[in-house]
């Protein structure tokens, strides 16, 4: 929101900056008296050197730039703020004394948002310059918007589908692959919300999901959801095994060391991973769409966290055969288990890192 009456740079409230530069005194007066009854702040500069010299300590809303100064004129000027990021929006708009064609096209092509021809009228300046603040304002605005937004989607599910949205439909047909699907679960979640206040429970838990995600994206996956308490992440790629694998001994990792919840205790953690064929796609109607991955690959993975013991990394036969012998990785022996929704028995490896796996042999 801009208006109102106050200097305070940093204040939503404070008037919009317009940093006019020109080297005639009589056009910096002019300018000035326009914009000040407008209720915009003015600052001038009287020279494109002195103008860079003032952006380097704050930022204006818009420049108005002449284009015909000593040394450095208003197209050159022009071409050095928007070759600063933080210019790349503001709006320019440069004055003339003749509406040459040639000038005006270096200006526009220097970046330039629309100009401005002497003897300046004041409707036609306050005009100009509002429509393009607002304009700013609502790119801003939609900036903010979006940045808001991509905390909720993860990098891989925006990037899909903002390449989508510059060429093909969002109801693009699902696509079957060959993924690496991970699920965690913190065991016991119903007792704990029991014990603990719901305030700090709903801290902590975004706290250790918060360390779980750092480990996938680490690994070179992405989460595809929450689950409450868990999350449901997917990895892909001739490593997706080896990925998935490193980034569940991570996560153990990480959530050991994070305070414990109650009494002590650490967060017990459970995690399962399955590798095989899934159907990626959007799930769900026009007003709400979930981009998703769906398929028996991550049933199985549900359920073989689900069949976790407490800090307990399982993985299936297939994540097992497919990771072989890579040096940090050992599994234990194989065993046969019926799962909770599959019809015959799995075999599943509980994961460890090859070094723990030898000081439990030891121990023994």
């Amino acid at each position: 929101m801009r208006g109102g009456g106050t200097d305070n740079l940093v204040s939503d409230e404070r008037k919009p900056i317009v940093l006019v530069v020109d080297d005639h005194r009589f056009s910096r007066t002019v300018l000035s008296r326009i914009l000040d009854a407008a209720d915009y702040r003015v600052e001038v500069a009287k020279s494109a050197q002195e103008a860079l010299e003032r952006v380097r300590h704050y930022e204006p809303d818009a420049f108005i730039l002449d284009t015909e100064m000593p040394g450095m004129d208003g197209i050159e000027l022009c071409w050095r703020l928007r070759e600063q990021a933080r210019f790349r929006i503001t709006p320019i708009l440069v004055c003339t004394a003749n509406e040459d064609r040639n000038l005006l096209r270096s200006a526009f092509t220097a970046g330039c948002d629309d100009f401005l021809v002497k003897p300046l009228e004041p409707l036609l300046v306050v005009a100009r310059l509002g429509g393009l603040i607002k304009k700013s304002d609502y790119y801003k605005q939609l900036e903010r918007i979006r940045a808001d937004l991509a905390r909720y989607v993860s990098p891989r599910i925006r990037n899909v589908i903002e390449s989508r949205s510059k060429g093909q439909s969002a109801s693009s047909p699902p696509q079957q692959r060959e993924v690496c699907v991970l699920f965690s679960d913190i065991r016991g979640f119903t007792a704990l919300t029991q014990c603990i206040e719901p305030t700090e429970l709903f801290r902590a838990v975004s706290q250790h999901l918060g360390a779980q995600v750092e480990c996938v994206y680490a690994h070179h996956g992405y989460v595809d959801k929450f689950g409450g308490d868990g999350v449901m992440a997917i990895f892909d790629g001739a490593e997706m095994a080896c990925d998935a694998c490193r980034c569940a001994l991570d996560i153990m990792d990480r959530v050991s060391a994070l305070p414990p919840l109650i009494d002590g205790v650490p967060v017990p953690i459970g995690v399962g991973i399955h590798a095989g064929p899934v159907v990626i796609g959007n799930i769900g109607s026009g007003d709400h769409l979930d981009y998703t991955a769906i398929g028996e690959t991550v049933n199985v993975a549900a359920r073989l966290c689900g069949h976790a013991h407490p800090m307990d990394v399982i993985v299936s036969h297939a994540v097992h055969e497919t990771v072989g012998s890579a040096a940090e990785l050992a599994f234990g022996k194989g065993e046969t288990a019926a799962i909770r929704g599959l019809i015959t028995p799995v075999t599943l490896y509980h994961l460890r890192r090859r070094g723990a796996v030898r000081e439990e042999c030891t121990a023994e």
